[in-house]
């Protein structure tokens, strides 16, 4: 890839809780704030969860559009959220939501290192930690090496 998919200004961390879809609109709009997607990807975000749902595991969330939406997508990158307040997904405790948008496949790249850093417990926990955007951000940042 040859920008940053994720920058500081992509990183947010919130003290409560929100809803299901309050989480993917924010992630939406900080995606389009970003200049990767149009307005329009939030709908398909929604149309994606109302498919299959993005929950992951490990109090993760991936919002993202459908293949027959990839052209609200104008460039690559993710909006990283974390809810220490949480959210329920549809039943499931999510404190990390990830907005992705990927155009072309960079988004299986971009999928396998979220999945890589989820996977492992401690990362998670230090992922919770961190105290500020910036923090998290460091910790995240191993996405942009793909």
């Amino acid at each position: 890839m040859a920008r940053e998919v994720l920058t500081v200004g992509q990183v947010r961390i919130h003290s409560d809780g929100v809803t299901r879809d309050q989480a993917m609109k924010e992630a939406a709009d900080m995606l389009e704030a970003a200049g990767a997607v149009t307005g329009a990807y939030y709908d398909a975000m929604q149309q994606r969860e109302r498919t299959v749902s993005t929950y992951m595991g490990n109090e993760l969330a991936i919002p993202h559009g459908t293949n027959e939406t990839k052209d609200a997508i104008l460039d690559s990158a993710l909006a990283v959220i974390r809810y220490d307040g949480g959210v329920d997904w549809d039943g499931e405790p999510v404190t990390f939501v990830i907005g992705i948008a990927g155009k072309g496949d960079e988004h299986l790249e971009i999928l396998s290192q979220i999945a890589i850093l989820f996977s492992d417990d401690d990362e998670v926990a230090r992922l919770k930690t961190a105290g500020t955007p910036e923090e998290l951000f460091a910790l995240l940042s191993s996405v942009n090496e793909s």
